[in-house]
């Protein structure tokens, strides 16, 4: 898991970035429930009153009002304050009706009085529980004088013990009031307080659109390049595999880890980045909004997040074990579908659909039934969520009546309540959604892990070596055994091929002959002994040196789509067309490159599958002649052809490669018949070696093989030679 998280490391400005419009964007979605609350209190119920200090009172009502008030009330208000007499023509009033927005309140008609005024810059805040003092004790006085059935107001506004936010409302009314008195629109002041609220709530809204689309480019972008990142360096470490790392983790699962795996970690990247953040900032965040509003309320939604958070703990429970299951049994559905379609000739033949399509069903089911399983557990998630979010708000509902009943909060304060309820829960929502997706991340970044941390069996020697390019490979007593393996495959190998020798290897199926020509190369390191390319160790040689020198021509010919000529270039990754000429004319290709319309061009399907076999290895071959290396390994490369061709072959090979260290596996007797020196192979040991008379006297094992392979009179001649 560190390997996947040092490659986020590389973006992490962007991901801070990221973070951080994350937590503009909280902010402003956090702002629209307060939105909402002042559209319902003080738009609608206070018709766009926002406090409970006037900016305009008729004189009369002034004077009441100041009668009433106690001298440190009286005092603060005379200080905010300035009179206002419309009816006197002089500077003064002139100067205070230019200077003064709040003389605008009042329509001309209306000037048959004199005003009080709020001046300019005046702390509102500092003066409200004033006014409301004094407006309270106002509103007493006004409620004395009404019938008997207003009395009850009368007691209520003559408690001394009325709580501060009641004396505010009491005092938003009276302002309202004295405002119609005034002649004051109060229909354009709620007008406009709504429509000032509505446009800043849709701006919002806006921004924090814009806002998420950022937050998804970024979180998209990162994943795209971690992903890019991950299959490149996947690619090149797979690239560097010895048979053991391939044989150790099998193709069908490097495929579904360079690809499956790694997609996976992308799309939960894409989510993650988003979710992993936004959650816990939205939870916290609005929490603290929480507590401004209502503090009463809050254990509603701390019983609502308990609530999620146990259902996501036994949902993950249950969930959890599944996920390493699921990425398993798509090992072994890529496995037995890779198998199927490479096979598929063999399928036919021996009319195995049946057997094939129940292996196939067998898995694909397993695959199902983990995947319905899955899906039924979590398809309770959402369930769950809606039902303790709808319980939650129909909870504060409940209480919030109450309170409402109580004069403690208003119903644009409960109103947002409940969102910011909503907010929270979701919040816990979208981080149980990431409880589901990083355990399938976290297996998948596990699995890429593996491959990327694996320990290559075969490391390069990163050593300068420079040595002569003579091209003599030597087996010095190498003995060779599989991991696990009881006993060597093969054991005491000693020979040497030298430069302008053809050395050849023969012997029965199993008997270490390919195991001994992987050696040259280093697909395989010896497990005693010690193989030499020049008198150098191949354990001390720069892999990039040692197999410059080295062309291998495998047993089954591995064909490239493209064309003839980018198959014969592989190696040298140039067009040389003389070069390219000369190495198909050697391998005896140039027959079926001279039938194809377009010649070297001619395109090549995927594995060669408009190839005949002999044509496949004569192509892999004229790849391996094309690099021009010091030492040529056949390993049992001319199988697939006819005799004709493979003699016309071997001599274009012996003609025109003399310089080189040719080493010849085969299975016939012809293919090496003419090889300077031949080795006999049997069980994993030498029993033989000399040329093809000296062993048909000195090697029964060899003699053997003869025998199979050739006539009687053949035998006779060989033999007499």
């Amino acid at each position: 898991m560190k390997t996947i998280l040092s490659y986020f490391k590389k973006h992490l400005l962007s991901i801070l970035v990221l973070v951080a419009v994350l937590a503009i964007q909280v902010q402003g979605e956090l702002l629209l429930p307060q939105y909402t609350s002042d559209i319902v209190n003080v738009g609608i119920q206070q018709k766009g009153i926002k406090d409970s200090v006037p900016r305009i009172i008729d004189e009369n009502t002034y004077g009441v009002m100041l009668s009433l008030s106690n001298q440190s009330d009286k005092k603060h208000i005379a200080e905010a304050y300035e009179l206002w007499i419309p009816s006197i023509k002089n500077s003064k009033n002139e100067n205070i009706a230019k200077e003064n927005p709040n003389s605008k309140l009042i329509k001309k008609d209306r000037y048959k009085t004199n005003y009080y005024l709020l001046k300019k810059n005046v702390d509102i805040e500092k003066l409200e529980p004033y006014m409301n003092n004094a407006l309270t004790k106002y509103a007493s006085y006004a409620s004395a004088n009404m019938p008997d059935s207003k009395n009850d107001m009368m007691k209520f506004l003559s408690d001394k013990n009325i709580p501060d936010f009641m004396k505010k409302q009491i005092g938003m009314r009276f302002v309202t009031q004295i405002y119609k008195n005034n002649g004051v629109d109060v229909n354009k002041i709620q007008t406009g307080y709504l429509w000032k609220t509505g446009l800043l709530m849709l701006i919002v809204a806006i921004a924090t659109g814009i806002l998420s689309i950022i937050v998804s480019y970024f979180s998209s972008k990162v994943s795209a390049k971690v992903s890019k990142d991950l299959r490149k360096d996947s690619y090149k470490k797979v690239l560097e595999f010895s048979n053991h790392e391939m044989n150790r983790f099998s193709i069908a699962s490097l495929i579904s880890r360079c690809t499956n795996d790694i997609q996976q970690i992308q799309q939960s990247s894409v989510m993650g980045l988003r979710f992993l953040f936004y959650g816990p900032i939205m939870a916290v965040c609005a929490f603290l909004k929480v507590l401004t509003l209502d503090v009463s309320m809050v254990w509603i939604i701390v019983l609502a997040v308990f609530m999620t958070l146990m259902s996501i703990l036994l949902i993950m429970r249950k969930a959890l074990p599944k996920f390493k299951i699921i990425q398993s049994i798509v090992d072994k559905l890529n496995l037995v579908t890779r198998e199927f379609i490479s096979g598929i000739e063999v399928n036919r033949v021996f009319r195995t659909n049946k057997h094939e399509l129940k292996r196939f069903d067998n898995v694909n089911s397993e695959l199902t039934d983990t995947m319905l399983y899955m899906s039924r557990i979590m398809s309770l998630m959402q369930p769950i969520m809606m039902l303790i979010m709808n319980g939650a708000t129909l909870l504060i509902v409940w209480v919030g009546a109450k309170n409402i009943n109580a004069g403690n909060i208003q119903v644009g304060d409960m109103m947002a309540f409940i969102q910011y309820a909503i907010q929270i829960i979701m919040a816990f929502l979208f981080i149980s959604m990431m409880s589901v997706i990083l355990p399938r991340a976290m297996v998948s970044a596990n699995r890429v892990s593996e491959v990327l941390d694996s320990d290559i069996a075969i490391k390069d020697s990163g050593r300068n070596i420079d040595f002569t390019k003579e091209g003599s490979v030597e087996f010095d007593k190498v003995s060779f055994k599989y991991e696990g393996a009881a006993e060597n495959v093969i054991e005491d190998i000693s020979f040497e091929a030298k430069k302008g020798k053809t050395t050849a290897i023969i012997g029965s199926t199993g008997s270490g002959k390919t195991t001994i020509v992987n050696m040259i190369p280093r697909f395989l390191d010896a497990t005693a002994g010690s193989v030499k390319v020049d008198g150098v160790d191949v354990r001390d040689i720069p892999m990039h040196i040692l197999r410059d020198k080295v062309s291998v021509v495998p047993q089954k010919p591995v064909i490239f789509s493209g064309t003839i000529a980018s198959n014969i270039e592989y190696a040298k990754g140039m067009r040389s067309y003389k070069n390219m000429k000369e190495a198909a004319e050697i391998a005896q290709c140039m027959d079926f490159v001279d039938s194809k319309e377009n010649r070297f061009e001619s395109e090549i399907a995927q594995g060669g599958a408009n190839l005949s076999g002999g044509q496949k290895q004569r192509l892999s071959i004229a790849r391996a002649l094309a690099r021009e290396s010091e030492i040529l390994v056949f390993d049992d490369s001319f199988s697939a052809l006819d005799s004709r061709t493979d003699r016309n072959l071997r001599e274009a090979i012996h003609k025109e490669l003399s310089e080189k260290t040719l080493i010849i596996v085969a299975q016939r007797i012809n293919t090496i018949i003419s090889a300077d020196e031949i080795i006999v192979l049997d069980e994993g040991k030498i029993v033989g070696k000399g040329t093809h008379g000296e062993l048909l006297k000195s090697c029964e094992v060899y003699y053997e093989i003869a025998k199979s392979q050739l006539t009687e009179e053949e035998l006779k001649h060989e033999i007499a030679k």
